[in-house]
Parts: C-alpha cells; sequence; structure tokens
C-alpha cells in the first residue's frame, strides 16, 4: 500500500502525477466503439459544422483516437468532410443527411453529449490506487487543520486516529457543541489531489460524475504549468482536491440511488460515489426524512466491505468502489440510533460536550475580535455567574457567538460602536431564551432614543 504524505503532496502535486495516461487507442479508452460512434454523432448533431481538433477538445479524447472513429462514420455516411485544412485537426467535419437521422434517434436514447466517459473498470482501479485510506494524517496535520479552534486535545486525537482508520465516525453530543463545525472543519485536512472523472459508463449507460458543487478543481497556477505535456494525460480525468458531500436533512433513501433524468435518458451519480476517495458527512442524523434505523440498514454491506452496489433503470445491478469516511453528526447517542450489528461499523464514537470555563474564555474571546467588540473580563464573569451556573446552562460553543452577535446586532440599529457590559448580556440572554423578564436598554449617548422595552 502506498502512503501519501498530505505536506509533499498539497506542494507537489500535479496533473501529470495525479490523472492516468492519455488513450492511444479507441481500445485503450476503455469504451465501445459504437458508443464513441453514437457520441461523435451526437456532439455533430449539436455543434453542427466542426473542426476536429474542437471535437478533441469537446470529448476530451486525442485526435489519433477520434480518426479511426470519424473514417468508419464516414464510410457508414453519417458524416463528411466540410473542408480539409492544412493538418488533421483543421479539418472540419459536418454529419450527412442520414447522420442527423441516426443522431436524431441517438439523442432520444440519450442526450449525453459531454466529453466522453471512462469504464467503471478504469473508474475502479483509479479509485482503488488514490484509496483516502492510503492518506495519514498526524498530530500535525490535525493541529494545523483545526488551528484557531478550541477542541480538546483528547478530542482531536479520536479525530486524527479515525481519519487513518478511514472508517465511519459519529460526531455526537448536544446541540450547540460544534459537531457541525468539526465534521464540515475535516475538509481542511484535504490538502492533495485526486483523478475524478467526468462521467463513467455502465452497460452503455452514462452516469455524470463531476459535481463542481462536491469537487474543486486544481488550482489554476499548478494546472497550467502542465498545458504543455496535456497530450500526456487523459482529459477525461480532472485533477481535483480530495472531495467532501454534505447532506442534512433533506437525505432519503432514494438519495443514496443513481439519479435517473427522464428528460436527458442519463444518470446523476448519487453524493456518496461523488465524494470517494474524500468525505462524506451527513449532518444532523436523526433529523432525516428517512429513520436512522433505514438509513444505516442501508450502509451495513458498504461500510463493511468497502463496495456498493447500484441499479440502472434497465435492472443491470453492479458493484461500485465505496472508498469514503462517513462523517455522521448527530444529537442523538449512537445506542439510540441503531443496534449494535450497526454500531460495530461505526469506527469510532466521539462525544463533543460542553467547554470548560477557560475554554469558553477563549470562544468568547475569539468572536468578541471577529465582532470588534473590546473584551471586558467582569462582563464575562456576569453571564458566567448570573446566568449558566445559576440556571445550569452548559457552556456551550455556540452561545458567545450566538450572544454576542446580538450585542453586535443593536449597536448597528443604534448606530454606534459595540460595547460589553452585563445590560448588554441581559438583554441578549433574555432575547436568546426567550425568558418572560422584560429588559429595558437605556438610551446610548450616540443611539438617539435607542430601545425602550425590549
Amino acid at each position: 500500500m502506498t502512503t501519501i504524505n498530505l505536506f509533499e503532496d498539497a506542494a507537489g502535486d500535479d496533473a501529470s502525477r495525479v490523472l492516468p495516461a492519455s488513450p492511444r487507442t479507441v481500445e485503450e479508452t476503455g469504451l465501445d466503439f459504437l458508443f464513441l460512434t453514437e457520441l461523435l454523432c451526437k456532439i455533430m448533431f449539436l455543434r453542427g459544422r466542426i473542426s476536429l481538433a474542437d471535437i478533441s477538445n469537446h470529448v476530451k479524447l486525442p485526435v489519433s483516437v477520434l480518426e479511426s472513429v470519424l473514417d468508419f462514420m464516414r464510410a457508414e455516411h453519417l458524416c463528411e468532410l466540410a473542408s480539409r485544412g492544412d493538418n488533421s485537426a483543421s479539418t472540419f467535419f459536418q454529419l450527412s443527411d442520414t447522420g442527423r437521422l441516426r443522431a436524431g434517434d441517438y439523442m432520444r436514447r440519450c442526450q449525453y453529449a459531454g466529453p466522453a466517459p471512462v469504464s467503471l473498470d478504469a473508474y475502479s482501479a483509479q479509485v482503488q490506487r488514490q484509496s483516502i485510506r492510503n492518506v495519514r494524517y498526524t498530530r500535525e496535520i490535525m493541529a494545523a487543520g483545526f488551528d484557531g479552534f478550541i477542541i480538546r486535545s483528547t478530542v482531536l486525537d479520536q479525530l486524527g486516529a479515525a481519519m487513518n482508520s478511514g472508517r465511519a465516525m459519529i460526531i455526537y453530543g448536544q446541540p450547540g457543541t460544534g459537531k457541525t463545525f468539526i465534521a464540515e472543519n475535516l475538509t481542511r485536512l484535504m490538502h492533495d489531489f485526486v483523478a475524478i472523472p467526468y462521467a463513467i459508463t455502465v452497460d452503455n449507460e452514462v452516469i455524470q460524475m463531476y459535481d463542481p458543487h462536491v469537487h474543486e478543481l486544481m488550482p489554476h497556477k499548478a494546472a497550467a504549468a502542465n498545458l504543455g505535456r496535456k497530450h500526456l494525460v487523459d482529459a477525461r480525468w480532472l485533477a481535483c482536491k480530495r472531495p467532501i458531500a454534505i447532506s442534512g436533512g433533506e437525505l432519503t433513501l432514494d438519495t443514496l440511488d443513481l439519479d435517473f433524468d427522464d428528460g436527458t435518458r442519463f444518470y446523476q451519480a448519487p453524493p456518496h460515489v461523488k465524494a470517494n476517495n474524500g468525505l462524506f458527512v451527513i449532518d444532523d442524523l436523526g433529523r432525516q426524512l428517512v429513520s436512522p434505523q433505514d438509513l444505516m440498514n442501508r450502509w451495513i454491506v458498504p461500510l463493511d466491505r468497502r463496495r456498493d452496489y447500484l441499479t440502472l433503470h434497465t435492472g443491470y445491478k453492479f458493484q461500485i468502489p465505496f472508498d469514503v469516511i462517513v462523517v455522521f453528526s448527530s444529537n442523538i447517542d449512537p445506542s439510540e440510533l441503531a443496534d449494535e450489528a450497526f454500531l460495530r461499523r461505526l469506527g469510532y464514537k466521539i462525544h463533543i460536550g460542553a467547554l470548560s470555563e477557560d475554554q469558553y474564555r477563549q470562544v468568547f474571546r475569539q468572536v468578541c475580535d471577529q465582532f470588534d467588540i473590546p473584551f471586558i473580563e467582569d462582563a464575562l464573569q456576569h453571564l458566567l455567574h448570573e446566568y449558566h451556573y445559576k440556571q445550569g446552562r452548559p457552556l456551550l460553543a455556540c452561545y458567545p457567538r450566538d450572544l454576542l452577535g446580538q450585542v453586535r446586532d443593536l449597536a448597528l440599529y443604534e448606530s454606534r460602536p459595540p460595547a460589553l457590559s452585563a445590560q448588554m448580556l441581559d438583554w441578549a440572554w433574555n432575547n436568546y431564551f426567550t425568558t418572560n423578564r422584560q429588559l429595558a436598554i437605556k438610551p446610548s449617548p450616540q443611539a438617539g432614543a435607542g430601545v425602550a422595552g425590549v
């Protein structure tokens, strides 16, 4: 197994290292010859008269691969030479009358006319080569990824070990402890690049894989450095940061299956497949339209065997890699979410609790700095002793931002700089927890009438 060092790869990855080699023949594309014929017919149908260079750029295959397909299309009277240039790339083609009729049939069967897909075998092999299980996260990497975030060292150690395991984890605790932020912040650990195909083909059906909402392309400068070697890599693949997909309450069992569009007649991959070689975060587990038990049952096999099974609308069932770290975030104790059989497949169960007083002070000061509110220790002590301790409210990570946000909002309303005081925190607490107390804020000297009787 090849181990990936994140610090080295963050600086050294380029397209020639990440992407597969360019195919030199139709056979090396892994695609059926007639599939490519149909794809070129649809592209010409949509774009009309087009140069060989533009066809190559559109379909992401070398001219040397396309020439044999175009020769076949000309022999079958599907296309014809529109004009011949000084070289093959500047030669223009267009569909014949027969080709346009045939292309219409192809479009009714499937409207996909984008970059040529890669085969399922090629995709599976590439996912294996760049497996998330090959990445190693050290204490230094974890500390850098959570720099500026107040988190217990024991929790950070658990997260680091969980990431190295490549197994699913659940981050749980009461609302407001920062679970979602911790789960999403794991994306800052993703420094290296992986190859993502535009699409894959299964049984001559097209499944779109690349999603700009999930896949972040290699920075422009790094990609531009490889333009001179473009012919060395397979342009059907994109160099992207390790992906992360996030689903919340909208998640259903149908979401985890292929999404077939009856209009376009091709598929979108489900989110956990788009997240292969990366992270799939399921936020607020327990609030989905599907029950946690049904969701867990759906994933018992993928989590255990690292592969999933999907079904085309034709009934054809196939196996696909499940190389993804699933991160569940929930307000519910794991024992209430699933049975022991599933809980065994959750490698790590990480509890996020309330902060210590010192940690709470650090978060409070950070938020004061972000909101340009001068920190006053006496005001914080008032908040701690008059509200948190007297009312038994735990020191949750969400409170400083929520309470100080109200202090800032009132200052904006009164057209004055925000200031911290016991009185302002009384007012913010009353708003936040909807108590029955009616607090009046005296008008500030800078603010005209101010606020009376909130």
